[in-house]
C-alpha cells in the first residue's frame, strides 16, 4: 500500500510542470440535457412522517426503504411483548399479595413472604413501565427516521457542487502547489 502511494505521489510531482504548458485552454463540453435535476418536493418529509405516524413502517415504504420496515415492526413488537410479559407477572404477584392479605389460600407463591411479594410487584411494574417508554421511543424514532430519510433523499449532488484537486502557482515562490478546492456554482 505504501509503495502505491509513493508511486502516485511521484507521478503527481512529475506531472505538475507539464500541466502548465502554454496553449489554448480547452473547456469540457456539457450536453444541455446531461444534467437533469429533479424538482424538490417540500412536503415529502412531512408526508413520510405523517404516514409513519398513522401506520409504523409506512413512511419507510413511502421512501422506498423497504428493508427498514421489518426493523420497525421488530422493535415495536419486541417492546410490546416485553410489556405484556412484565404486566402478566406484575398482576400475578399483585393477585398473590392481595390473596394473602385476605387470608385466602395461595398455592403458587406460598414460598415468598410479604416483603418479597411487594418487591416483585415493584420490580415488574418498573420494568413494565420502562418497556412502554422504550416502545414509545421506538415509535417516535420511526417517525423521525422517515422524516429525515425523506429529507435526505432530495439532497442533490450535481455538477454545481464539486470537490477536486487543483494546481496553483504560489505568488511568493513562483512554484506550483497542489490544493483542494470546493466549488459551488449558483
Amino acid at each position: 500500500m505504501r509503495k502505491s502511494a509513493i508511486i502516485v505521489l511521484f507521478l503527481l510531482v512529475i506531472g505538475i510542470p507539464f500541466s502548465y504548458a502554454q496553449g489554448e485552454v480547452v473547456e469540457p463540453m456539457l450536453v444541455a440535457d446531461s444534467i437533469i435535476s429533479k424538482p424538490i418536493d417540500p412536503l415529502r418529509p412531512a408526508k413520510a412522517a405523517f404516514y409513519s405516524a398513522i401506520l409504523p413502517g409506512l413512511g419507510q415504504a413511502y421512501n422506498k426503504k423497504y428493508w427498514k420496515v421489518p426493523l420497525v415492526y421488530g422493535a415495536l413488537i419486541g417492546g410490546l411483548s416485553v410489556y405484556s410479559y412484565q404486566d402478566t407477572k406484575y398482576k400475578a404477584y399483585r393477585s398473590a399479595y392481595k390473596k394473602r392479605l385476605a387470608n385466602e389460600p395461595e398455592t403458587e407463591y406460598d414460598f415468598l413472604d410479604n416483603d418479597r411479594l411487594i418487591r416483585a410487584q415493584r420490580f415488574h411494574q418498573r420494568n413494565r413501565d420502562l418497556s412502554l417508554l422504550v416502545t414509545a421511543g421506538f415509535y417516535v424514532l420511526n417517525i423521525v427516521d422517515a422524516n429525515i430519510d425523506a429529507h435526505l433523499k432530495q439532497f442533490s449532488v450535481d455538477e454545481n457542487l464539486t470537490f477536486s484537486p487543483d494546481i496553483q502557482i504560489n505568488d511568493y515562490t513562483n512554484q506550483p502547489t497542489v490544493v483542494l478546492t470546493l466549488n459551488y456554482k449558483f
